[in-house]
């Protein structure tokens, strides 16, 4: 059954083409900074809102009508709904997809049955996979929705739902190898505390560790040679949640030894929530050398809520990837729209202007930050602005060569320092100049 009826492969037209449904920018063979469209990117579609979102909210139901959602079962419904999903990575034209594990196949009345209906579907996506050449960017299980994990996963109180959970990460673990996924994430939904009148701070912190730990151990066990990632998230739906932001988990890794088994999977929505931008908590993964894949979305600074929105501000487009190219890229890593329609988007092809539309968005950031980089006109200011660490006392100072006391006479001799000016006027509009010729 064809689910995207009138809808051909989106096709790159270019910039001049006024036909909704093609690329105006991306064009997954042009080769920019060394390397295709395709290859920096390596972009994903989010298994769980593209094919499962329905459109409900905190005040209303789903009002979407999807067409895989009807069948005798969940089972069979699962079954369509894998089938659409394959047809819209297919006829978008994405290598890439990720998913949890309840995404792809229905909860059982056990956890036997659970691990059997994934198991099931996890031969119908290999054979899929095979068919398509479509390939699988990273798996997670879901730890979040059932009731069982209402007071969290691996920082729960109660040491039967840590079990649950970890038995539900082996298996999900399990099929994303299966399925040649290249990464497997953690995202800690409800790891976090509503209050600190019953939460055991030391304690739960000390869980999660053990939970990573065993998790680490496991992927080492099977031979998953896939990179494991952790998505930072400040709250929603917890107050607070442990995995707040970059610098948290960074903070984290190191403190139980676990920093050079673990990279993150930063979201552009979640970096807001924290009151960050999308380029900060890029940049702070990626000076830590932990920056591994993109959740490529965004909010509303209006709502106080993780709307997931898709992407398509061209200047947070150009700043992600001015960090992405100054690292090399992102390595097994890649780019996934966990994003949503809005509730009134309701036409299947909106599910393709969606994506179209941030794929291009990243695709103008990825030529505008390489034309920035080749130029080096951020880099030389930002190396002037920071030349005096390079020499004399700026120099003593990074090799550990002076102290205080020596500072102090350096200070009566030169007196007071003349303010330079930081010229962020300048150069934002030197942004704009590069955002005009494209």
């Amino acid at each position: 059954m064809e689910y995207f009826k009138g809808i051909e492969k989106i096709k790159f037209e270019g910039n001049d083409s006024d036909n909704p449904l093609s690329f105006k920018y991306y064009d997954e063979n042009k080769v920019v900074a060394g390397k295709t469209m395709k290859e920096h990117f390596r972009f994903a579609v989010a298994y769980w809102h593209t094919m499962k979102g329905s459109g409900a909210d905190m005040f209303g139901w789903g009002n979407y009508n999807r067409p895989w959602e009807k069948g005798k079962n969940p089972m069979e419904i699962a079954e369509k709904t894998l089938d659409a999903a394959f047809e819209f990575f297919t006829k978008l034209g994405v290598p890439y997809y990720c998913f949890h594990d309840r995404d792809i196949a229905p909860e059982g009345s056990n956890f036997a049955e659970s691990c059997s209906n994934l198991h099931k579907m996890t031969e119908k996506t290999k054979q899929l996979q095979k068919a398509t050449g479509i390939k699988l960017l990273w798996g997670t299980a879901n730890l979040f929705s059932n009731p069982r994990f209402t007071h969290g996963a691996g920082s729960n109180p109660d040491p039967h739902v840590f079990a649950y959970a970890a038995s539900q990460v082996k298996n999900a673990m399990d099929v994303t190898k299966e399925l040649g996924g290249e990464n497997y994430v953690f995202w800690g939904g409800r790891e976090g505390y509503e209050t600190l009148l019953n939460t055991n701070y030391s304690q739960e912190q000390e869980q999660l560790a053990r939970f990573f730990e065993m998790a680490v151990d496991y992927k080492k066990k099977i031979g998953f040679k896939g990179t494991l990632l952790i998505e930072p998230k400040p709250k929603e739906p917890t107050k607070h949640q442990y995995d707040f932001d970059a610098a948290s988990i960074l903070n984290f890794l190191r403190a139980f030894d676990l920093f050079d088994d673990f990279k993150l999977n930063i979201e552009a929505n979640h970096a807001t929530l924290a009151g960050h931008t999308f380029q900060h908590e890029l940049t702070v993964a990626s000076a830590a050398g932990r920056l591994g894949s993109i959740d490529a979305n965004t909010g509303d600074t209006l709502l106080g809520w993780d709307t997931d929105q898709f992407l398509t501000n061209i200047y947070d487009a150009v700043y992600a990837m001015l960090v992405v190219l100054k690292q090399g890229g992102l390595g097994s890593g890649g780019f996934n729209f966990d994003a949503k329609l809005r509730r009134g988007s309701t036409d299947l092809s909106d599910l393709f202007h969606a994506h179209i539309g941030s794929m291009d968005a990243f695709a103008k950031g990825l030529l505008i930050a390489d034309e920035i980089i080749k130029d080096k006109i951020l880099d030389n200011f930002i190396e002037e602005r920071y030349s005096g660490y390079k020499h004399g006392t700026g120099l003593k100072i990074m090799n550990r060569e002076i102290d205080f006391i020596e500072l102090e006479k350096w200070i009566l001799q030169n007196n007071e320092p003349i303010i330079k000016s930081g010229k962020q006027e300048y150069l934002e509009n030197i942004i704009n100049t590069y955002l005009r010729k494209f």
